[in-house]
């Protein structure tokens, strides 16, 4: 593997790892520095500051214990001893002690394993110090007191003892530093989390209307907060929404319009054909029937359902009422749903949905076969499956457009305007979910349904 193939898989792989969420990653930017820079911090502090105190106050004290060695050679009487370690203990605070006819320990005691890190710099340093001191041979534990440093020194006659306080040999204040460090990191981060979740909800908040708005559902409650560029894309979203609100509106107000006015020489034409009775006057009912259905097609697809509530629906009650048509037109409908599934939906847009999809299955094949059940990542999957004809799958996507008419497929029918199809998708988008067509396992072809919980 190359330099450059190495360096893109690492790259892809470090990645994937990331935060993909923009509260996780703006913590990320804000709390990454400020850890590294309290464990650089803490680096210098312990390396450095820790460390150079240490090895001085283990010079110092092993230079009052050098001082008190060469005084007890100096004059090795008793008396002279007890007068050295009683201004040894005043002026110095060190405990010192002959023990005559002893030898120094053969073996240091060990710290634990987990503290092993801490002492091992203490006891270099000092044992450092010790041997640029003494002439003598020495010993000492770290370990053993938790409030003393224990060294013994071996000189004539015995061993002499000294209990040094802890702060003599090493700074004792370090954990405090590393406390107040903690501390500030914990304070930094809590305050960085609650400054960057104001700002994300914000945004969640905009994501939210703007999926809402998709649905066909209002958000009254939504006004622009956050950060200023929030606040400007908050704005531009409401000022986008009522833009397209209005062209809906004018649309279907429009299209209102232009079926008022073709429905009032229909009827006319309808009431002279009721009173007339000519030779062709079955045929003009006919067609008189056909432009009324494709009115209404056409308002239909342009008003849409966007108006309709939000309610919980049981999908196999609804399933068997749309499917009641299509049994009445002389289809074999079999309905496969669990009653208790129910989901939150428009019922009006879904019948007309799924109405669309049924009577269009009944219309191509003999038998149509509808199926409702839970999917596993949430929500539910509705399948209608025929053994009609069925539309080649280079041409699914084509189905679905407005006024699509497959001359050599489904939408090849007296009565349709190739609108069936893309009234159901636009329904089901409205939902937050969608539709897609495959090849039925009856032959024909299978259209899938699927909507959010």
């Amino acid at each position: 593997m190359s330099s450059t193939s190495l360096t893109r898989s690492l790259g892809r792989w470090f990645r994937r790892r990331l935060p993909t969420t923009l509260f996780g990653r703006s913590l990320l930017i804000i709390v990454l520095p400020v850890a590294l820079m309290q464990i650089a911090v803490t680096y210098v502090f312990f390396d450095a500051h820790w460390q150079t105190v240490t090895s001085r106050l283990s010079e110092g004290l092993a230079g009052d214990i050098a001082w008190a060695v060469d005084s007890y050679k100096d004059d090795p009487r008793p008396d002279a001893f007890d007068r050295l370690a009683r201004r040894a203990e005043e002026s110095m605070g060190l405990s010192f002690a002959l023990q005559t006819g002893r030898t120094l320990p053969e073996r240091r005691r060990e710290p634990p394993v987990i503290w092993e890190p801490f002492f091992a710099p203490i006891d270099r340093s000092l044992e450092r110090a010790l041997s640029e001191r003494l002439d003598d041979p020495f010993w000492f534990d770290t370990t053993r007191y938790p409030a003393y440093v224990d060294i013994r020194v071996a000189v004539p006659g015995g061993v002499m003892r000294v209990l040094a306080p802890r702060d003599r040999a090493f700074a004792t204040q370090g954990h405090i530093f590393v406390l107040w460090m903690t501390v500030a990191t914990v304070l930094l981060t809590a305050l960085a989390i609650l400054f960057i979740r104001n700002q994300v909800r914000a945004i969640e908040r905009l994501a939210n209307a703007a999926e809402a708005f998709g649905r066909g559902v209002d958000h009254p409650s939504f006004k622009p907060q956050g950060a200023k560029e929030v606040r400007r894309a908050a704005r531009a979203f409401l000022d986008m929404r009522a833009r397209i609100q209005r062209h809906i509106d004018q649309r279907t107000a429009l299209l209102a319009s232009v079926s008022h006015d073709l429905r009032t020489p229909l009827t006319r034409l309808k009431l002279a054909l009721a009173l007339e009775e000519t030779a062709g006057a079955a045929d003009m009912k006919r067609d008189l029937a056909e432009m009324e259905h494709m009115i209404d097609e056409y308002l239909a697809f342009a008003r849409g359902e966007g108006g309709e509530a939000l309610e919980s629906a049981p999908l196999r009650r609804l399933i068997e009422d749309v499917s009641a048509g299509a049994v009445r037109a002389g289809a074999q409908v079999k309905v496969a749903a669990d009653p208790e599934l129910a989901v939150r939906v428009r019922p009006n847009a879904l019948k007309r949905a799924l109405a669309n999809l049924i009577m269009n299955a009944a219309s191509h094949g003999q038998r149509v076969e509808v199926a409702a059940r839970g999917r596993p990542q949430g929500g539910v999957e509705i399948v209608v499956d025929d053994d009609g004809p069925g539309i080649p799958p280079e041409r699914y996507e084509e189905a679905f457009k407005a006024f699509a008419r497959l001359d050599d497929s489904r939408n090849q029918n007296t009565k349709g305007v190739g609108l069936g199809l893309a009234i159901a998708r636009d329904v089901a988008r409205g939902h937050g979910g969608d539709i897609t067509l495959d090849r039925s396992p009856l032959g024909g072809l299978r259209a899938i349904v699927r909507l959010p919980g």
